[in-house]
């Protein structure tokens, strides 16, 4: 192996032409969006949309080369309106000068404006003074400015697959700078880069630093996981994975898969994440997708989580996965969670009613002067402890139905309950309105 040189290993392999660009055949093979935009020699505003290490930056500077553009490139991260004031300028230039030139500005993280920022760029890319092309591993739905998404097209960028990411070992190997690797320890490395190209390769540059200080000529695994170890961990514990990994968790519980749902829990943790957050969500699942089909899941998740505070890592994280698996196979409703948010729209429309003064708070004489609480029915007085035909709406509205039991799991007779109870209320009330007074009633 040769002494590496100082400029990263990454930016020495980087394709300086399309053709040697790795993966996003979607956007870039024949006759694909984003290859089309490159032959139609007319460059446009566009947001390239993907996780880090997919081409992005390479893609933007391709594209300006395609067009004989200056490049200017912007971190939104270190960068702020000086920065843009000067892309103004250098552009502002270059269309002026002797040999008139277009310029292609690229805006690295640019969902790290705030609109303020976002916004100067509005003016000089409905004039044509330059292109905008913004990078984002956010999506760009809610992270980049309506005015700004209106002009431009967003392409959504894929991490690579093991094929490409192959390819690019292939072409690390061939610089001479890094050692041998064994199939095995290929497929590590090819996991750990989990689909990012940057990662891929500095840790590449890194293990040759390594290895030819241990004057080793060939990666095997366990080398590999010797040298890398805490560093094997590929969550990205911020950014539209972490919501897409507990969303799948989610999605594997509310659709009763036990072996998906542990699968995307052990990959949470895999990455690193705090367990106590996947406790949090447990809990949230147990209320929104279990609910009343088996009230018990609820009090497993809170002793989960519970259990986690006690025991920590690694010892705690039995207790959620235990309640992994029981939110999975439980019988599921969401009655409640669709009743409760059904509640909450009607009251957002509805007027604000009366409270009927058979159902007010009377804890004073004259409080009851005024018939706060007169014609209340207690229901444990009454057969069965229900007030047959009583209504607890306010007078005169007509009541709404929010919740509606499912035929599974406890809910199915509680389903049986309530269909009974209102049998009987609908029979009581139609025998109040021909004049019987309600059984039971008392003052």
């Amino acid at each position: 192996m040769v002494p590496t040189p100082s400029v990263p290993l990454a930016e020495r392999l980087r394709p300086r032409t399309l053709a040697e660009v790795v993966g996003q055949t979607h956007l870039l093979g024949p006759g694909m969006p984003l290859r089309l935009a490159f032959e139609s020699g007319r460059p446009h505003s566009c947001i390239l949309w993907g996780p880090p290490g997919v081409g992005k930056t390479t893609i933007a500077r391709l594209m300006a080369q395609a067009f004989d553009a200056q490049f200017i490139a912007i971190s939104a991260v270190l960068g702020g309106v000086k920065d843009i004031r000067d892309a103004v300028e250098r552009a502002e230039d270059a269309r002026g000068g002797l040999h008139p030139r277009p310029t292609l500005v690229f805006v690295d993280e640019v969902h790290r404006f705030n609109k303020a920022q976002q916004d100067a760029f509005l003016p000089h890319v409905e004039s044509g003074l330059f292109t905008f092309v913004g990078a984002t591993t956010e999506n760009p739905s809610f992270e980049v400015n309506a005015a700004l998404l209106s002009r431009a097209t967003v392409y959504v960028l894929q991490p690579l697959a093991e094929a490409d990411l192959q390819a690019l070992i292939e072409r690390a190997l061939a610089t001479g700078e890094v050692p041998a690797l064994d199939p095995a320890a290929r497929g590590l490395l090819v996991a750990y880069a989990d689909g990012d190209a940057r990662r891929l390769l500095n840790t590449l540059e890194t293990l040759a630093v390594t290895a030819r200080a241990q004057g080793r000529a060939e990666v095997d695994e366990a080398w590999l996981l010797a040298t890398l170890g805490e560093r094997l961990r590929r969550y990205d514990k911020g950014g539209d994975q972490f919501y897409d990994t507990i969303s799948a968790l989610h999605k594997s519980v509310r659709g009763s898969d036990p072996d998906a749902a542990l699968y995307w829990f052990v990959r949470m943790l895999d990455g690193g994440v705090d367990p106590r957050y996947v406790a949090r969500r447990l809990v949230r699942m147990a209320t929104e997708d279990v609910g009343l089909a088996d009230p018990r899941a609820l009090r497993l998740a809170l002793d989960a989580a519970e259990t986690y505070e006690r025991l920590g890592s690694p010892e705690g994280e039995l207790a959620l996965a235990q309640a992994v698996v029981y939110l999975a196979v439980a019988p599921k409703s969401n009655a409640v969670y669709t009743a409760y948010k059904a509640a909450r729209t009607f009251v957002a429309r509805d007027g604000t009613r009366a409270v009927p003064l058979r159902l007010r708070n009377a804890p004073t004489a004259l409080l009851r002067q005024f018939d706060h609480g007169r014609g209340y029915r207690y229901a444990h007085d009454e057969p069965d402890a229900f007030a047959v035909g009583e209504r607890y709406f306010p007078d005169g509205m007509a009541e709404p139905r929010f919740y509606e039991p499912v035929p599974r799991g406890l809910e199915l007779r509680i389903g049986e309950k309530l269909a009974e109870l209102r049998r009987r209320n609908a029979e009581a009330r139609a025998a109040a309105a021909a004049g019987a007074p309600p059984v039971g009633a008392h003052h």
